[in-house]
């Protein structure tokens, strides 16, 4: 669907923003959007904050095209190459890197140049960054973490734990209590890679992550079989929900709801079923995932949704102007808040709707995440490397005596793959 805001009266609260300093001076020309949030919250957010936008820039004629999600994916090699938009919606980190790699996206590092750019999305840069320069901005993104039953960690007399041997100490409490220490469904997958990238980052540190991601390391090195060992220590002592295999992420939730399981880590799209299951938040809290390896600073999974201006844009200028008006303090607190995105923003100036997770979540990626932001197992590798290498995991999960085969099927897959 297109639509186009050619040249509406600006109102007063446009004029009020514009004499604030919110845009030096009102643009003209063109402005070509391509947007995937076809979704009916995400589609009303964008549509009204793109006609603010208009109404600070009277004299911008801006046409609008709204892709369906799953159209967008098939899509966007084919509008990149022949007929670019001047601004696209995307994904962070790998999912961009064809992109880039072939030449399609804008280099965009003088936003980053920026200091208000620069100081306030610092925790996603790394996502954003390839071969030393960065391709996007970032307008949204979530938590993962640990999710639990508040009042089953005081019934057993349990804290938030920080280290690992607290969080080992913990699960081995809950299973004496006849519990699963964690609820989760793998029958799709990437719930396991979600398990994979927490114990890898507090293993081995975001750098070598994202360069195992990347193909530049062995499945076979023997810090990534240490990471599988911590996850073994879980495993032997029966943490896991039993039949994971066999339940969706949604499928585990009343585990956890009846108290059969005493936590989840998974992201905090999960809340809104739990509350609706009829958890309330005296029962449900959340912690940070705990440290592992004291010398590598704490990274988190945060999957971000991102701004582009294609290499062969039009109206680059006024592309860049977008792109600043969407990263900008109000606008971040305004597109993310419960009644729209209902999800965080990434300027950590931004206000966070009163929600004791979104707070939290807020909190944990805006200053005690330097280790860097990660995108999830099957944005950061690429998706033929994501198929083969969750389903390893999850194999894993259930078989753990695997583990050298599974490693050896995985590394022929990186050699063949990333060639």
């Amino acid at each position: 669907m297109n639509l186009k805001f050619n040249k509406p009266l600006a109102t007063l609260a446009a004029f009020a923003l514009l004499a604030g300093g919110a845009s030096a001076q009102s643009l003209t020309g063109e402005l070509n959007i391509f947007l995937d949030t076809s979704n009916p919250a995400p589609r009303t957010t964008m549509e009204a904050t793109i006609a603010d936008f208009q109404e600070l820039h009277p004299d911008l004629t801006i046409e609008t095209t709204i892709i369906d999600r799953d159209a967008y994916k098939t899509q966007i090699r084919n509008f990149l190459t022949a007929n670019s938009p001047d601004v696209a919606t995307w994904y962070a980190a790998n999912r961009m890197k064809p992109y880039v790699k072939a030449g399609l996206f804008e280099d965009v590092s003088d936003l980053w140049a920026e200091p208000e750019i620069a100081e306030n999305l610092a925790s996603t840069k790394g996502a954003l960054t390839i071969d030393g320069k960065q391709w996007d901005v970032p307008y949204t993104y979530y938590q993962w973490g640990i999710y639990y039953r508040k009042d089953i960690f005081e019934e057993l007399g349990l804290t938030e734990p920080s280290t690992w041997e607290e969080e080992k100490a913990n699960c081995a409490k809950i299973v004496d209590s006849g519990r699963a220490c964690y609820a989760i469904g793998t029958k799709f997958l990437w719930t396991a890679g979600g398990w994979f990238d927490y114990l890898n980052m507090r293993t081995n540190g975001f750098d070598f992550h994202m360069q195992l991601a990347a193909g530049e390391v062995s499945w076979e090195d023997d810090r990534v079989r240490q990471t599988f060992a911590n996850w073994r220590e879980l495993i032997d002592m029966g943490a896991f929900l039993e039949n994971h295999q066999s339940y969706s992420w949604q499928e585990a939730l009343p585990f956890m709801v009846r108290g059969d399981a005493a936590s989840y880590l998974i992201g905090n799209f999960a809340v809104a079923p739990l509350r609706e299951a009829g958890l309330t938040d005296d029962q449900l809290d959340f912690y940070q995932f705990p440290i592992i390896n004291p010398d590598v600073a704490l990274a988190e999974d945060a999957p971000t949704d991102t701004f582009h201006i294609p290499s062969g844009a039009k109206n680059k200028e006024n592309a860049r102007a977008f792109l600043r008006y969407m990263v900008s303090t109000d606008v971040q607190t305004r597109i993310n808040a419960g009644d729209a995105l209902g999800q965080l923003p990434v300027n950590a100036k931004s206000a966070v709707d009163d929600d004791k997770f979104l707070n939290k979540g807020f909190a944990m990626l805006s200053s005690n995440a330097p280790g860097g932001v990660a995108q999830f197992f099957d944005r950061d590798f690429p998706a033929e490397m994501a198929k083969v290498g969750m389903e390893g995991l999850q194999e894993f999960m259930v078989r753990p005596d695997n583990l050298d085969a599974i490693l050896k099927r995985l590394e022929k897959s990186r050699e063949r793959i990333y060639k």
